[in-house]
């Protein structure tokens, strides 16, 4: 079965209140800054969204979104694939004030002037913070082996100068 394109904005609201769901893509040219964070997206981004109203009457966008990009390994500088998988649950809000009212379960997603939430923005912001802080291969897969890895050597403490060796000084040229 062939995914469609999802919708760029949607009314969350109205989405919430007809209780619809989404099962679609975002294509790779439309991922503009998960794309300037990675080293390349290989896949579009499939994503699922259901608008519901919860018990307490808040409306929530629930749902799930995974991609392939590629990544650099911080040992070895070579490119290699990256699954990444997301889940998420938001609640509309018109202003930050209102964040602060938000049940901690839920991602406040801001409401533009025209009563909409922006889908591609909110997932890819969910994206680029599920990437990992430091990317690497599994280290059977790197060039890099453990046992080759150099940090960096630490001066004994005996041939590193003293920092308070100054004040000595000075103390004794005060009591004199």
């Amino acid at each position: 079965m062939q995914k469609v394109k999802l919708p760029l904005t949607v009314d969350p609201f109205k989405s919430a209140q007809k209780r619809l769901d989404y099962d679609g893509i975002f294509v790779i040219k439309l991922l503009e800054r998960l794309t300037e964070a990675t080293e390349g997206v290989i896949s579009d981004c499939e994503a699922k969204l259901s608008f519901d109203i919860d018990a307490q009457g808040l409306k929530i966008v629930r749902g799930n979104a995974k991609v392939d990009v590629q990544l650099e390994c911080q040992r070895c500088w070579e490119v290699f694939p990256h699954h990444c998988e997301i889940e998420f649950i938001y609640s509309p809000v018109f202003n930050e004030d209102q964040v602060g009212n938000l049940p901690d379960a839920y991602e406040p997603a801001l409401v533009d002037e025209n009563g909409e939430i922006n889908l591609l923005q909110l997932i890819e912001d969910e994206l680029i913070v599920a990437l990992p802080q430091v990317a690497m291969h599994d280290e059977e897969d790197c060039k890099v082996d453990s046992e080759d890895m150099v940090f960096g050597e630490i001066p004994l403490a005996d041939e590193r100068p003293n920092p308070f060796a100054v004040l000595k000084n000075l103390k004794q040229s005060n009591e004199e």
